[in-house]
């Protein structure tokens, strides 16, 4: 007894093994991106032939032909269609449905009722190529294999097939029609394309084979199809009977080629197609289905295959236009097949084959030989395990933010610059770009253009594809303006029968651009689009994004920029074009905007940062904001929230406008100074006089630069240069109020006091600009220009502190202008524009924004009724670079979280951006240092670092390294970087608005919360 208990287990040991053996990969894909893939033909065993057995001998001999039919179902139908599939599942025992149109929660509660139903469990299957949004609504849709064809990196779709698997079977379903196999040979086939791999065999057969292993590694049965090859054709099997015409030795050469690789390595399903293939039949109008020649003949015998044959659907015109129902099936089954798909008379079916049963025709060995087959299925799917669909949290499972990163990263892989005259794309010094953007195929609201508008300022256009060749041509003049235009052709179709969705006018309009401007072609279709296109080479760059989604045209927008490199070539051949025609970029130049998962941080932890802003929101620290998150360079969180004002009335967008204030500092002044520090201009060792003479009689002479940059030169925190412009309205008055000034000190100079009744004095400001008063304060209200002078008086007769320690002044940025100015011969606004923000397509980034945008994208300040006695709106808030004519070091700078980010990147790559060096890289290690951290203060030169000292107040949280270093700013705003985490963080709102003395931002500690939560997304 022993000896057969022990017997028994190495029996089971070793046929576990033997279902478990390796799968060879191809040399690329590497132990790192598959740990394990496994071969699982899923044959009868010892392991499961107890389990088969037990069942077989359960079904009556109708019920095992009935285990033969897979019927179609929908989830989208009515009442009167599940009666009747329940009709077949308890009258006629049929095997398994295959699941068509429709939605994941309600095929799973049909799955579970029909499940309930049956006698023995059902094989439940989905045509799934791209996954379950072939069939079903509101799932995740990968790309068509075409577009899988052009990528080199195949391990990802090792990893969509896991991921397709793992749908299926939180779904309830045991088989995915997928992968095709066929190689598409033809352009004009109309029902293969793009759902091949491509043209080349060996692309196709190794594509296919790890989308075989991601699914059934994951007990999905995969299924080849559609045997012996539907890829050389240009007509449909679904409306007629297509003929190959192809020698036996062309087909063996290559449509056989991927069937026969991929059961070398365990496919445990093929589907037959409806062809007509002299070569292997020469019976007339046989199709391929209903062929003993070439299922049993040479897909069982000469290529031993041992798995389940599935028909293709036996609805299809290609099959059913030659047979009646009833023989159709029996001939499909004599033919070899063992599963009969998509039948349409079950009854009549059955009873068909029942009658040739009898005559002898076929054997009831052979029926019940495919019925344990079937039944063998079944239990290495889990069917003898049977469990009903969980419907609760079903969406949210089967749609996981890791779905949506895999099927980014396709997409992202696949991408293929197909030209690039020049080397024009990415696109580089942006300062000389003047850029327009075309799509053509349908409305403004498009993911191409808002993605392109992330990188550089564009003018953008749309035009109807179906517009007439006169309206296409209205465009010519205007774009020939611009050096490079990108056209983005979008809405387009993959059917070659409607031109791919590409009507001649567009094609003569492209023509006619590239005769007159650099042109960049970015086509969202079918890659045989191409041959559309017989002048493309004109074009400076073409790039192939073969699919039209949202996910493509994002990604394809940041490929022309650099924000990502291009991987793909071109799986087919077209007129201008060789298959594998594709030019590789290896590396990205600017901010790539992806989602966490790229680099390891949690997006469920990530969001909590919403609720944080929201609450702030909610509780009056401020009426909105932006916020930014970057890792790595990749752009991983970028959302708005709020309002313009507290009125509600304007919400806030990526796209908006806010004053940095003291950002200003290290965002305008400091690269200003770094830059000259390069050139040898400047040298912060020096005293400021030597750069500023008229401090020679001062008590500045003496102050060392360095000094003044860790903020520890003894300068006044600040002037209030406004209070002398201000007097009572009445003599008796005073101008302020001793309560206002003690509660509010940092806002008042001593003895001056707060009245209502407040005026101007006389002739320092005017409503209309004129020869006197050029600086413009607010609206209407335009400051004497020489008081610029008077302003700086003030800052040169100040007194210095006492001690010389470490406190936070504006005063020497002030004269950091007047030494910038002074060495470049240019205002600091005009020589920051076009040194850095131009150049870093920072489109939003610079002072005066009036000047370049609408007031409705300016995010508002203080509703300051002291001084400019109006809601600052568009004008800086600071008080002090506001009477500079809102130009000044120390404040007045303006830009979105989005545009800021990319200076900061630039920074965090020790000067580099956008394939350009701004500074040595050893500048941005000296300026990000601080030099006196050991005498207790944490200042580097020009920007702020953290207080690694916990029990003292700092600018960020305690999660900071210490390398890191940024700045704050009064109205609210926040930028910092840290090379260690490589993590940037942008918070810009308007906490002043409408009353600077709103000091809730602080007090709930706002900014460094946020900080905190980013770092504890950071997984790895």
């Amino acid at each position: 007894m022993k000896r057969i208990i022990a017997l028994c287990i190495l029996t089971f040991l070793l046929c576990d093994y033997v279902l478990c053996s390796k799968i060879s990969v191809p040399d690329h894909i590497g132990p790192d991106k598959i740990t394990k893939v496994t071969k699982t033909l899923p044959l009868i065993n010892d392991v499961s032939k107890f389990w088969v057995d037990s069942v077989f001998n359960s079904l009556t001999p109708d019920e095992r032909i009935g285990q033969l039919f897979m019927v179609s179902a929908w989830s989208n139908k009515d009442k009167r269609h599940v009666e009747e599939i329940a009709n077949l599942i308890k009258n006629y025992k049929i095997g398994g449905l295959i699941f068509f149109q429709g939605g994941p929660v309600r095929e799973a509660e049909l799955t579970n009722y029909y499940q309930k139903l049956s006698k023995t469990p059902l094989l439940i299957s989905i045509d799934g190529e791209w996954g379950l949004a072939m069939r079903l609504d509101s799932t995740e849709k990968y790309p068509k294999q075409m577009m899988l064809g052009a990528m080199h990196d195949d391990s990802l779709i090792y990893e969509m097939g896991c991921d397709i698997a793992r749908q299926c079977q939180r779904i309830g379903i045991q088989i995915n029609y997928a992968p095709v196999v066929d190689v598409n040979c033809n352009p004009y086939n109309p029902v293969i394309n793009t759902r091949s791999f491509g043209e080349d065999k060996k692309n196709v057969s190794s594509k296919a084979m790890l989308y075989m292993a991601g699914l059934q590694n994951n007990h999905i049965l995969a299924v080849a199809k559609h045997f012996p090859g539907h890829g050389d054709t240009d007509q449909d099997s679904h409306f007629t009977l297509p003929v190959i015409r192809q020698s036996l030795q062309r087909i063996d050469s290559v449509e056989l080629y991927p069937f026969r690789e991929l059961i070398k390595e365990g496919i445990g399903g093929v589907m037959v197609a409806h062809l007509n293939v002299p070569a292997l039949d020469t019976a007339q109008n046989r199709p391929s289905t209903l062929s003993e020649k070439i299922i049993n003949g040479l897909l069982k015998h000469d290529l031993g295959f041992k798995g389940l044959v599935f028909s293709d659907a036996l609805s299809m015109k290609g099959v059913g236009r030659f047979q009646q129902p009833g023989t159709l099936e029996y001939l499909a089954l004599k033919a070899g097949n063992d599963v009969l798909v998509s039948s349409e008379e079950i009854p009549q079916a059955i009873q068909e084959i029942k009658c040739h049963l009898y005559y002898g025709d076929i054997s009831q060995e052979a029926v019940d030989s495919t019925c344990r087959k079937i039944l063998a299925i079944k239990y290495w799917a889990g069917l003898n395990h049977y469990s009903p669909v969980q419907i609760s949290s079903l969406m949210d499972d089967i749609n996981t933010p890791q779905s949506d990163y895999l099927q980014q990263q396709i997409i992202e892989s696949s991408l293929t610059l197909v030209s690039n005259l020049q080397d024009l794309i990415p696109l580089k010094r942006l300062d000389t770009l003047n850029l327009a953007s075309v799509v053509i195929g349908n409305g403004k609201d498009n993911a191409f253009q808002k993605t392109l508008n992330l990188y550089a300022p564009f003018k953008h256009y749309t035009i109807n594809k179906e517009n007439s060749s006169k309206s296409f041509m209205h465009y010519i003049d205007s774009l020939a303006k611009y050096n490079v235009v990108v056209v983005g052709i979008i809405n387009t179709d993959m059917r070659v029968s409607r031109n791919f969705g590409i009507t001649q006018q567009t094609v003569d309009f492209i023509d006619s651009l590239c005769n007159r401007t650099n042109v960049v072609v970015d086509i969202f279709a079918n890659p045989y689009t191409l041959s559309r296109f017989q002048n493309l080479r004109k074009a400076k760059a073409v790039v192939m994004s073969y699919e039209d989604s949202e996910t493509t045209q994002r990604m394809s927008a940041q490929l022309i920029f650099g924000g990502i490199p291009a991987k793909g070539t071109l799986p087919v051949s077209t007129i201008l074009y060789p298959e594998k025609t594709g030019i590789q970029i290896k590396d990205r130049i600017r901010l790539k905007y992806s989602v966490p998962e790229e680099e390891g941080m949690n997006r469920e932890t990530l969001g909590k940062i919403d609720s944080v802003a929201n609450d702030a929101i909610d509780k009056g620290a401020m009426p909105g904001c932006q916020i930014l998150v970057a890792r790595n360079g990749v752009v991983v969180y970028n959302k708005s929230f709020g309002y313009h004002t507290y009125e509600k009335k304007q919400p806030v967008t990526n796209d908006d406008i806010y004053d940095l204030a003291s950002i200003t500092k290290v965002s305008a002044t400091l690269p200003s100074l770094m830059l000259l520090y390069d050139q040898g201009k400047f040298d912060f060792t020096k005293k400021l006089s030597a750069y500023l003479p008229e401090l020679q009689n001062t008590n500045k002479k003496n102050i060392i630069i360095e000094d003044i940059l860790t903020h520890q030169a003894r300068l006044q925190p600040w002037i209030p240069f406004y209070f002398n412009t201000l007097s009572p309205a009445n003599p008796q008055q005073t101008l302020f109020s001793k309560e206002k000034s003690e509660q509010y000190p940092y806002l008042f100079s001593p003895g001056m006091y707060v009245n209502k009744n407040i005026i101007y004095k006389k002739d320092l400001f005017v409503s209309k600009p004129d020869a006197l008063h050029e600086l413009q304060v607010a609206d209407s209200l335009y400051l004497l220009t020489s008081y610029r002078d008077t302003m700086y008086n003030q800052i040169n007769n100040s007194e210095l502190l006492e001690k010389k320690e470490y406190k936070y002044s504006d005063l020497g940025f002030y004269y950091f202008q007047k030494l910038v100015e002074q060495e470049t011969k240019t205002r600091l606004d005009s020589f920051a524009m076009e040194n850095f923000y131009k150049p870093l397509g920072a489109t939003t980034m610079g002072y005066l924004p009036l000047k370049r945008f609408s007031r409705s994208r300016i995010v508002p300040t203080e509703n300051d009724q002291v001084f400019r006695r109006q809601l600052v709106h568009g004008y800086v808030h600071d008080p002090g670079a506001a009477m500079l004519g809102g130009v000044a070091g120390h404040a007045g700078l303006f830009a979105s979280a989005n545009d800021l980010a990319k200076l900061v990147q630039m920074y965090l790559q020790k000067g580099e951006y956008g394939g350009q060096q701004y500074f040595k890289p050893g500048t941005m290690d000296l300026f990000t240092t601080a030099p006196f951290i050991k005498k207790g203060n944490r200042r580097a030169l020009g920007f702020d670092k953290p207080e690694m000292d916990y029990s003292k107040p700092g600018p960020s949280c305690q999660c900071v390294s210490a390398l890191s270093f940024g700045h704050t700013g009064f109205t609210g705003t926040f930028a910092w970087a840290d090379p260690e985490s490589q993590i940037v963080y942008i918070f810009l709102s308007n906490r002043v608005n409408p009353d600077q003395n709103n000091p809730k931002l602080v007090d709930m500690n706002i900014r460094t919360k946020i900080q905190q939560i980013i770092y504890d997304s950071i997984e790895d």
